[in-house]
């Protein structure tokens, strides 16, 4: 049977069943009311009448209008006779009445008249006893007949409301339940409903798409699986280590780098969680820190240092988030991650020797350099020789760029010393007074002659700062001696130092020059960088060599916007 047809059905007879309740109370209700009317009509005036006779006789002989009064009241009865000898009695009433007319003192007539009278009344009365007798057995019908069908209809509607709904409800969850069934690719699942119903025709149609599905997936099995391990060739092949984990950290795949560096065969790899194999491998547990603990890497190495086979290696670390969006909604769900491990020892090793041929060739220059410098400082002496104006001019450019030559000499190995790790930082307490001092005094030359004010301010009652003194004035004086570079003359320097909420000294230095564009900004503190156009000459070391110098003591290092001029500062920890 149809939906439609089903739903017609049940709504239709519930309809019939209200139909007939009202019918069949309608017609007790009138059955009763035409009972309850016969009483009133035919014997209750019959009983008035009889009663206004009765008083007419009475007062026959005192009151002129009685004997029309009773006239009047016996031509009523007259026409009201319903009950039997009830006409005959009537008639008796009428003859007694003309005697008594012309007799109007003869007791015995009157005594008849109301004998007659009363005969009526009994009759009517007894009339009344009946069909109030016959209007109970009426409402007792009524009562019994509309209780049973009232529950005829109510066990009906009841069957009703329990099969009608779940006939509908019922074939659509186990459609559902199918549904999902075929959505996690268990495409065998079938569905059976009986009949010609939607639900039939729809059943089929589920199961020509369920059989199709299972076809077509059984027929890309083969392709599926070429595919998996065209993949697993690829990534086995592949020269860096790659780690694959799921959303649960359940190590999925691992490719012959990955095992090599880490010394683990395969089948103790696979299928673990990685976290359980962290526990009995160093390396791993190095690798999956980020995973692990995120909160953990505030000290993490940008590169790894890895022995294998004997040899220092270098990787660089990359955890890439695999996220994918299921079919058919809208969110993207975290499925798992990639840990890469990307061999860099030959960039390592370049770099490394990059750092030895600077400062090979720093050392070197700074040699001659020297001589160079102590030789101009001969003819500079008056005892050797006087130099006339034009020589004079000569020596002192020859000796501006031999400072500039030891400048960058002096940076070059500040950087290979760094980059080495061949600096050993002296951290001591030390007074933030002396180390302002120190970088202003150096640079107050070079702002006089630009007519530039340095102004100094220290929050009063800071205490001293964990640093090395000498590396913190080197930082501090290169910083103070780019804002004065950059500065425009006849303006000022600001050089403050506060406290911050994380109980450390922040030295901030502000100049008044043309500031360093946004898109420069994130460069800043890069190797060999310099802002294009500026005129000032460098060899952009300085500010890289100060991020390394304050961070290796545990600070920070930064350019603030600004709209004017340019704005550095750095921290240092206090003294707690």
């Amino acid at each position: 049977m149809k939906i439609k047809t089903k739903l017609n059905a049940g709504v239709g007879l519930l309809f019939l069943m209200i139909i007939i309740l009202s019918a069949l109370g309608g017609w007790f209700i009138f059955q009763l009311k035409k009972d309850t009317q016969n009483i009133l009509v035919a014997n209750y005036n019959t009983l008035q009448y009889s009663r206004n006779m009765l008083l007419a006789v009475e007062d026959l002989q005192t009151s002129p209008r009685a004997s029309e009064l009773f006239r009047k009241n016996l031509k009523l009865q007259k026409d009201n006779i319903t009950e039997d000898g009830e006409r005959e009695a009537t008639e008796r009433v009428s003859e007694q009445f003309k005697l008594l007319l012309e007799n109007p003192e003869n007791v015995n007539i009157q005594s008849t008249i109301r004998k007659e009278i009363a005969e009526i009344m009994q009759l009517n009365m007894a009339a009344i006893r009946t069909k109030s007798g016959v209007a109970n057995l009426t409402a007792q019908n009524a009562i019994a007949f509309i209780s049973i069908a009232g529950t005829v209809c109510f066990l009906i509607a009841f069957i009703v409301m329990l099969n009608l709904p779940s006939n509908i409800a019922d074939p659509i969850r186990k459609l559902t339940m199918s549904i999902r069934q075929i959505a996690n690719q268990n495409y065998q699942e079938r569905v059976q409903f009986e009949g010609n119903s939607e639900f039939g025709e729809l059943a089929r149609s589920f199961n020509t798409m369920a059989e199709k599905l299972q076809e077509y997936s059984e027929s890309r099995l083969d392709k599926i699986l070429k595919g998996k391990k065209r993949i697993e060739t690829l990534i086995d092949n592949m020269h860096d280590a790659v780690i694959g984990i799921d959303e649960n950290r359940k190590v999925l795949f691992v490719n012959d780098e990955a095992l090599r560096i880490t010394g683990l065969k395969r089948e103790n790899f696979v299928g673990k969680l990685i976290q359980d194999v962290a526990v009995t491998n160093d390396l791993v547990r190095k690798i999956i820190t980020e995973i692990i603990a995120p909160q953990d890497l505030k000290n993490k190495q940008d590169v790894l240092k890895i022995f294998v086979a004997g040899k220092e290696n270098y990787f660089e670390q990359e955890i890439v988030d695999i996220n994918v969006v299921p079919t058919g909604e809208k969110e993207s769900n975290l499925i798992g991650q990639v840990i890469m491990l990307r061999n860099i020892t030959p960039f390592k090793e370049l770099d490394l020797a990059k750092t030895r041929f600077l400062g090979t060739v720093s050392h070197e220059f700074k040699t001659p350099i020297s001589s160079v410098k102590m030789g101009l400082q001969l003819l500079e002496n008056k005892k050797v020789g006087q130099l006339n104006i034009e020589q004079s001019r000569l020596v002192a450019g020859i000796r501006e760029d031999i400072d500039r030559l030891l400048k960058i000499t002096g940076e070059l190995l500040n950087i290979t010393q760094l980059e080495s790790g061949l600096v050993q930082l002296q951290i001591h307490p030390a007074k933030i007074e002396t180390i302002v001092d120190s970088a202003v005094t150096a640079n107050l030359t070079k702002a006089q002659a630009k007519n530039i004010e340095i102004k100094i301010s220290i929050d009063e009652g800071l205490p001293e700062i964990l640093a090395d003194e000498d590396k913190t004035v080197w930082v501090l004086n290169n910083l103070i001696n780019n804002a004065v570079k950059f500065s425009r003359e006849n303006s000022e320097v600001s050089v403050s130092v506060f406290k911050n909420e994380r109980d450390e000294a922040v030295f901030r230095i502000e100049d008044n020059g043309s500031g360093i564009g946004k898109k420069y900004r994130e460069k800043i503190f890069e190797r060999y960088f310099r802002v294009p156009d500026t005129l000032a000459e460098g060899t952009g070391l300085g500010l890289s060599i100060s991020k390394e110098l304050i961070e290796s003591q545990n600070g920070k290092i930064w350019l603030e916007d600004s709209e004017d001029g340019a704005v550095f500062c750095f921290t240092i920890p206090l003294m707690t």
